[in-house]
């Protein structure tokens, strides 16, 4: 009986990993303003969002006052590997239309204007 429970815990807890979105993880932002930071991307409610985690520039890791904000908002998957939701430029503090597409370990990210017509876009790497 014990193997049996034992047996159902580890199915449950691998059938819980299986339901995990693709995007989740560490990811590599490009350069903006001379720096680049380590986005977490996890779930918020049913939706994924994405926190500051590391901070990066010319000298190396540093503290930001960023660390720990939340960069990536909502994004509600679409199907696919795209995703809708806003995103935060720190560098303005301004948040924007969001829009990300997963394509293995790389994601497109995009923060747009105007309804969605007018994006800028950054290639993010899977850091793990």
């Amino acid at each position: 009986m014990k193997h049996l429970v034992l047996g159902a815990a580890a199915l449950l807890v691998s059938a819980l990993g299986a339901l995990a979105d693709p995007v989740e993880g560490l990811w590599k932002t490009e350069v903006d303003d001379g720096a680049y930071a380590h986005i977490n991307m996890a779930p918020c409610g049913g939706k994924i969002c994405g926190k500051i985690a590391r901070t990066f520039n010319a000298s190396g890791e540093y503290q930001s006052p960023n660390l720990g904000k939340t960069l990536v908002i909502d994004m509600v998957p679409n199907g696919n590997g795209s995703y809708a939701g806003n995103v935060w430029r720190p560098s303005n503090d301004k948040i924007y239309i969001g829009k990300m597409t997963l394509n293995g370990n790389k994601l497109k990210l995009k923060g747009c204007v105007a309804g969605g017509l007018i994006c800028s876009a950054q290639n993010w790497v899977r850091v793990n």
